[in-house]
């Protein structure tokens, strides 16, 4: 069942955005399937949202203006990504910009990944956590969700210091979400190395 507190965020906005970064996606992969370089796309698509526009805000803003017109964002696509990204990429990358969709590649990213991951037999997990996971940790969650889903798992993960000792975990339109309680038992007194067992004992609950 989904989870109110998951899913009050999720706007129309949202909703569009998810809708046209999957349309475009397609249209990616696919041509990149005919090219031969799906892998190369995906980890390149990967780098320029994560990487590039992650750590420069003046980019992301570039990319996003209204205010910058085609010709310009061509101008900078080949600039910073013309000696290092696939043609098929950069073209691509084109056609947003001259739509005026070119703000909106993160949610091509997204929708890139997911069917990248249903191409390869994968699964994606996003969890979120009041602190990062640590490597045991983060094995056995990758384990167990392999287990209980028959498929290679790839974590999606982020912290969320509102989780107090809790988790939030989303496969698919599933998500298992024991953090709320977790917010009443003063948890935030506990070390930093006590997080990681309780997590488990948690990930174990919400799996069973």
């Amino acid at each position: 069942m989904e989870n109110p507190d998951e899913v009050k965020h999720e706007t129309v906005m949202d909703t569009g955005a998810e809708k046209l970064g999957k349309t475009y996606a397609q249209a990616l992969l696919g041509a990149a399937e005919k090219a031969g370089v799906t892998d190369k796309i995906v980890d390149q698509l990967i780098q320029l949202v994560d990487q590039y526009l992650a750590k420069s805000p003046q980019l992301a803003a570039a990319f996003s203006s209204p205010r910058i017109n085609v010709d310009e964002k061509y101008r900078i696509i080949d600039k910073i990504f013309g000696s290092d990204f696939e043609p098929l990429l950069l073209t691509f990358l084109k056609v947003m910009a001259s739509r005026g969709r070119l703000g909106h590649v993160a949610a091509v990213r997204d929708g890139a990944l997911a069917l990248y991951d249903e191409m390869s037999g994968q699964v994606l997990a996003k969890i979120r956590t009041a602190v990062p996971l640590d490597d045991s940790l983060r094995a056995s969650i990758t384990q167990k969700l392999g287990t209980a889903t028959g498929k290679k798992v790839r974590l999606l993960e982020s912290v969320d210091s509102d989780l107090i000792g809790g988790m939030v975990i989303r496969i698919g339109d599933t998500v298992f979400d024991d953090s709320v309680a977790n917010r009443l038992d003063g948890i935030a007194k506990r070390a930093k190395e006590g997080f990681s067992s309780k997590l488990a004992e948690k990930f174990d609950q919400l799996t069973q």
